[in-house]
């Protein structure tokens, strides 16, 4: 499966967004609870999944939304199951090391 990543130097801090291929452009909607998943942010290219899981391990902050690249990020224990937010039945996990 392949998903988008895209990798940001933000200061002194490594950014990575992770997204599956099929939100990419999509708003989530829940409650009050408005995610938009825009191309500027998610999209620098396509890499398969465990391509992009592995690259968390060189970055400060992680935000991933799908339910490919979140499932991935829990197996590899990245991200525990019960941190990881469900909107509209997509779930949604950041990751921020300090």
């Amino acid at each position: 499966m392949e998903v988008y990543v895209n990798l940001k130097k933000v200061g002194g801090n490594v950014l990575l967004a992770i997204c599956d291929v099929d939100l990419l452009g999509k708003t989530l909607r829940q409650g009050k609870i408005v995610f938009q998943i825009k191309n500027e942010f998610y999209n620098g290219g396509k890499v398969t999944v465990e391509e992009a899981v592995d690259m968390i391990e060189n970055s400060n902050i992680v935000n991933m939304v799908g339910k490919c690249c979140v499932a991935q990020a829990i197996a590899k224990g990245y991200v525990h199951p019960e941190a990881v937010l469900q909107i509209e039945g997509v779930p949604h996990a950041q990751i921020v090391k300090v």
